[in-house]
C-alpha cells in the first residue's frame, strides 16, 4: 500500500470519527489517490487534481466540482501534515446549478412504478424492489438510509423502524403505517422463502444475498422508469429515487394545510421524523411544491380576510 493510500484511510478515519458517513467520498478519493499512483506522483498538486476531476462525461454536470470538492477537503488534511501538497481553491470548476428541482411523484406514479418492479425477471429482484420503493413512498427516509436497514431494525409488532447513524451520526425511531407493516411482513416471508439464508444481516438484500448497492441500485430504478412511462412534468427533470423522499414530505405538509391544521407547530415533528436537524431544512421542501405554496397562499388569505 502506498504512503498516499495509507493516509487516505487515515484521513476517512478520522472524518467517520467525527460522525460523517463519506462512502461516496471513500471510493471517490481512492480512484484519486489510484490515479495519483499511475501519475507516479507523491503529493496532490493543483494541475493532477483539476484533471483528474475533469474526467467525466458530463461538462453541465457539477459531478466534477464535487469530485474536486472532495479532493480538496482530503488535501487540507495533507497540507497540514506535509505543506508540498496542493489545496485546489474553490471555484476552478462549474457547479452545475445548485440544488436540483425534485420530481414530485403523484399517486399514479408511484403504483406504475410498484408495478413495473413486479416485471423484474428475478423473483427476489421484484418482490424486493417493490418492497423497497414503497418504503421509501411511504415513510420518506434516505435512499441510503433504507440500504443499510438491517432485519433487526424493524420491529413489526410495534410498527416501528430504527434508523441507525444517519446524517450526522444521529439515529431515530421512524413509525410506520399499519399498511407499510404488513408490506414489510409479506417481504420479509417471500424473501425467506426464495433466500433462506442470505449472507447479509440487510433487510433488502440483492439476489446474491447481500447488502443492496447504490449503483446497481439506480441502474435497476432506470428501467423501472422506462417501464413505468413517467414523464416529466414542465422543467422537472428526470424523476430519481430519492424524490420520493421529497413527494412524501411535500404531500404531508399539503394534507395539513388542507386539514387546516397548524403547520408551524407541526413542523419539528416532521423534521425529526425526516431525521433533519432544524426545520430550517424542511423548509425547503415548502419551496418545491406550487400545489404547497398555493394551499398556503390561500390559508394566508383566509386569514387576512378575518381580520377585523
Amino acid at each position: 500500500m502506498s504512503g498516499l493510500a495509507i493516509m487516505l484511510e487515515e484521513y476517512l478515519a478520522r472524518r467517520r470519527s467525527l460522525g460523517y458517513k463519506l462512502e461516496r467520498a471513500g471510493v471517490v478519493l481512492a480512484d484519486f489517490v489510484a490515479y495519483l499512483e499511475r501519475a507516479g506522483a507523491e503529493q496532490i498538486t493543483v494541475d493532477l487534481a483539476v484533471a483528474w476531476a475533469m474526467l467525466t462525461a458530463n461538462p453541465d454536470s457539477g459531478w466534477r466540482a464535487q469530485r474536486l470538492g472532495a479532493v480538496r477537503c482530503f488535501a487540507r488534511y495533507l497540507h497540514g501534515i506535509d505543506p508540498r501538497h496542493q489545496v485546489p481553491p474553490p471555484g476552478l470548476l462549474y457547479r452545475g446549478r445548485g440544488r436540483p428541482e425534485p420530481f414530485l411523484y403523484r399517486e399514479q406514479d408511484i403504483l406504475a412504478l410498484i408495478a413495473a418492479a413486479r416485471e423484474l425477471r428475478s423473483p427476489l429482484q421484484a418482490v424486493t424492489i417493490e418492497t423497497f420503493v414503497g418504503l421509501l413512498a411511504t415513510t420518506g427516509v434516505r435512499v441510503g438510509e433504507a440500504i443499510r436497514l438491517d432485519r433487526g431494525d424493524v420491529d413489526l409488532a410495534r410498527c416501528s423502524l430504527l434508523v441507525r447513524d444517519s446524517k450526522g451520526g444521529r439515529s431515530r425511531h421512524v413509525p410506520l403505517h399499519p399498511t407499510t407493516a404488513r408490506m414489510l411482513r409479506s417481504y420479509l416471508a417471500r424473501r425467506d422463502e426464495l433466500f433462506p439464508v442470505p449472507g447479509s444481516p440487510a433487510l433488502f438484500i440483492s439476489c446474491a444475498g447481500t447488502r443492496l448497492r447504490h449503483g446497481n441500485l439506480h441502474t435497476v430504478f432506470a428501467r423501472l422508469l422506462e417501464r413505468a412511462g413517467l414523464p416529466r412534468r414542465g422543467s422537472s427533470p428526470r424523476p430519481r429515487l430519492g424524490d420520493l423522499r421529497h413527494s412524501f414530505a411535500v404531500q404531508t405538509l399539503l394534507d395539513w394545510h388542507l386539514a387546516e391544521l397548524d403547520v408551524a407547530a407541526r413542523l419539528p415533528v416532521l423534521s425529526t421524523y425526516l431525521g433533519h436537524s432544524s426545520p430550517l431544512s424542511t423548509y425547503w421542501y415548502l419551496t418545491a411544491s406550487p400545489q404547497l405554496l398555493a394551499a398556503a397562499a390561500r390559508r394566508l388569505d383566509r386569514a387576512w380576510q378575518a381580520l377585523p
